[in-house]
């Protein structure tokens, strides 16, 4: 048996992925990841679970690749195994056709910013861009405004939360009787109609759809830019409930596919992994 490592080294958060290697192709062993504030730590604490839950021994590992900010920190090989790096940006897009099974698309990346890649079979990535809003807005905000700042616990806030309290869409600014050219939810303001009776579950909808929305709408310019209509979410972000809800609602007023494909957080690493395999 033979297996491919990726790693993917964020900032507080390590994921790591393998491909094992079989007859006729390549099957993927469940991704994982560990919390760490160290990078070193968060490495080899991550490679050490996901050998040790999957019953592998260093003699079934390939090679390991590796990307994310704190891939930077590692100057010398894992238990002496071939290790390298991928370009993060070839590891979302490689990893965002991976899960779709797309043969081009737009692929974004929601993590601590957000990362906006074109991908297309047998082309190397594009990186078209981003944003500096994505999960640290998220929650930064959250801890300035609510006082938290853990993700579940703003996502289960805002899950009761009613956007009719924080944003003004374009049904609050137009008559009733008038022929709209827009759909009258559309938002024409995010956070341009907090009401007094706010509460801090509307808040925190309210910030977790202006980070969606944000993210959503440039990932849209660029798909007409590229003349494709599918974008594939990965990241972090894409485990929030209310992500399916918000880019469905875009789908639907803008007429592309937001696609959350399974694994989606685990992405970039899956990327990384295939950066490695070899025929």
């Amino acid at each position: 048996m033979s297996v491919i490592i990726g790693i993917d080294v964020g900032g507080s958060t390590t994921k790591i992925v393998g491909f094992r290697r079989e007859k006729g192709g390549f099957s993927l062993v469940k991704p994982l990841f560990v919390r760490a504030t160290d990078p070193i730590t968060s490495i080899y604490g991550a490679f050490g679970r996901f050998t040790s839950d999957n019953d592998l021994a260093l003699s079934d590992i390939e090679s390991v690749l590796m990307t994310g900010v704190g891939s930077s920190h590692v100057s010398k090989p894992i238990y002496n195994l071939p290790c390298d790096t991928v370009p993060e940006f070839r590891s979302i897009g490689l990893g965002g056709l991976y899960l779709s099974g797309l043969e081009k698309a737009i692929v974004v990346s929601m993590g601590t910013g957000t990362a906006i890649v074109y991908a297309e079979a047998g082309k190397e990535p594009e990186y078209l861009g981003g944003t500096g809003v994505g999960g640290g807005t998220l929650v930064g905000l959250s801890r300035k405004m609510l006082g938290l700042e853990d993700i579940d616990y703003i996502q289960a806030l805002a899950n009761g939360g009613d956007l009719a309290h924080i944003d003004l869409r374009i049904g609050d600014i137009t008559k009733k009787d008038q022929n709209l050219t827009m759909p009258d939810h559309m938002t024409a303001a995010n956070f341009g109609k907090i009401t007094d009776g706010a509460t801090d579950a509307d808040l925190a909808k309210g910030i977790v759809n202006m980070v969606f929305e944000t993210v959503g709408m440039l990932a849209l310019f660029a798909a007409r830019a590229h003349g494709v209509k599918d974008i594939v979410l990965t990241g972090n972000l894409t485990r929030i409930d209310y992500a399916h809800e918000a880019f469905l609602n875009l789908s639907n007023m803008f007429g592309v596919r937001f696609l959350i494909p399974e694994n989606a957080q685990f992405g970039t690493v899956i990327g990384t992994a295939l950066g490695g395999i070899r025929p």
